[in-house]
């Protein structure tokens, strides 16, 4: 058996060493095998892996400090002070050792997320750092905009109102911020902190320049790359070094990337995106269902991965703007079938499927009612050449229906829960039609082709 521990005090000096090592005697004694994570003064040391978190039974958090728990997701835990650590350490690993590992559903959908993020490197990973911290201002908004438009498409234009302070909050709020922080947090994830500044103020030109979401693509990754070759090219005496992380770099970065926005990236990009708005707006019959076709595909092709990841950003770019888009809609659409036509088959066809996996479908619903994609993995991992096909053909068949239907969406995430808000659906009924044909495809399918 193996157990996990972290421990931490306030100061980072005596009492977070004092409790490891008081644990790590009364392992030895108890004969149990015991990795712990010091996070005193210096940093992290003996740094907890996933590999170890995969390996191990339980975990003790010995701290009187804020600990970052989302990596121990599914192991049992006790949580204690340093000082019931070292009183007592012989007693906590006897304990931890009783506790009963579960390892739910839920569990396996979250360990797939993880191993996914793992497997992300390069320029797709600062994209998608920098999707990541945008999602959270885009949901805001998008919700706020929504509720502003339950009470009227237009009602905001009545200034004073309720329905005109919501849409300031989200649209020239939350909204105005989408392409900085994106830009930003691309910039951040290349270069660390000195990357924000030029990142962000970038981001802010794009907006300014019509460049938009695209133009916020480029200026994140030109201020990561501007600032890490300034690192690597400017050389100051010791005594200046200070000066570097608050003046040479975001002046010099940001002066760069404001000049390459100005009057070499902003008036192009905002041309194509002019063009690539007309065009979505043009589709209409054949070529929007064929658009609808491949946003579903690529939702249910790697759920939650790069394909998945860059059909969603594609449709986030498309209610930037903060109008309802038929473009978003369908990817939200698709990205729950997936899960749902899971669900869908261990009701149907129950003598093919365990009682764990029976039990999980119930999970894999409610995943697929809240837009996780992920929740369906588990299943397409166990059964790949069945359940993979069967999901991209619901998703397929309901991202064309959305499209053909002209549904549209003002808001990037929320699942059914966003649904009852007026307005914030266009064609609330097709929508919900849209949705339950595709599950009635996967779900159909997987259970015809499942052994």
């Amino acid at each position: 058996m193996k157990l996990l521990a972290v421990t931490s005090c306030p100061t980072g000096i005596a009492h977070t060493y004092m409790a490891a090592e008081a644990l790590k005697i009364a392992a030895k004694e108890l004969e149990v095998d015991i990795k712990i994570e010091t996070r005193g003064s210096v940093g992290v040391e003996n740094e907890i892996t996933p590999e170890d978190v995969k390996e191990a039974h339980a975990v003790i958090i010995a701290a009187d400090t804020k600990i970052d728990k989302t990596k121990f997701n599914g192991l049992p835990m006790i949580e204690v002070s340093v000082k019931d650590a070292i009183k007592d350490a012989k007693g906590l690993i006897e304990s931890a050792m009783k506790l009963e590992k579960k390892n739910n559903y839920v569990d396996k959908v979250f360990e797939a997320k993880q191993e996914e993020k793992k497997k992300i490197t390069g320029a797709y990973k600062h994209l998608m750092t920098g999707v990541s911290f945008m999602i959270p201002f885009v949901v805001a908004g998008g919700i706020l905009i929504a509720l502003s438009f339950a009470f009227g498409i237009k009602a905001f234009e009545q200034k004073g109102t309720l329905a005109a302070a919501l849409m300031d909050i989200g649209g020239g709020g939350a909204f105005s911020l989408i392409v900085p922080i994106l830009a930003g947090y691309i910039a951040y994830s290349i270069a660390d902190r000195p990357g924000l500044v030029p990142g962000m103020i970038g981001g802010v030109l794009s907006s300014k320049l019509g460049a938009g979401f695209l133009g916020g693509i480029i200026a994140g990754f030109a201020a990561g790359y501007v600032v890490e070759f300034l690192k690597k090219t400017i050389k100051l005496p010791k005594t200046m070094e200070g000066l570097m992380p608050v003046l040479v770099l975001p002046l010099l970065s940001t002066l760069i990337v404001g000049l390459g926005m100005i009057y070499v990236v902003g008036t192009p990009v905002a041309s194509i995106n002019k063009a690539m708005e007309g065009w979505l707006n043009s589709l209409s019959g054949g070529s929007a269902i064929t658009l609808g076709i491949v946003l579903g595909l690529m939702m249910a092709f790697d759920m939650g991965g790069p394909v998945n990841k860059a059909a969603y950003t594609f449709a986030v770019g498309t209610i930037a703007s903060g109008q309802p888009s038929t473009v978003m809609a369908a990817v939200m659409a698709a990205g729950m079938v997936p899960p749902l036509g899971v669900f869908l088959a261990t009701r149907i066809a129950k003598n093919k499927f365990t009682k764990e996996e029976i039990e999980a479908g119930k999970a894999a619903f409610f995943l697929g009612i809240s837009f996780i994609t992920e929740g369906a993995i588990p299943f397409a991992a166990a059964d790949p050449l069945r359940v993979i096909p069967s999901i991209m053909l619901g998703s397929a068949v309901t991202g064309a229906l959305s499209m053909a239907f002209k549904c549209t969406l003002a808001v990037p995430h929320g699942g059914i829960f966003v649904l009852p808000i007026p307005n914030a659906v266009g064609g609330l009924l097709l929508y919900t039609v849209s949705i339950i044909v595709g599950t009635i495809v996967s779900g159909v399918m997987i259970a015809t082709l499942k052994k």
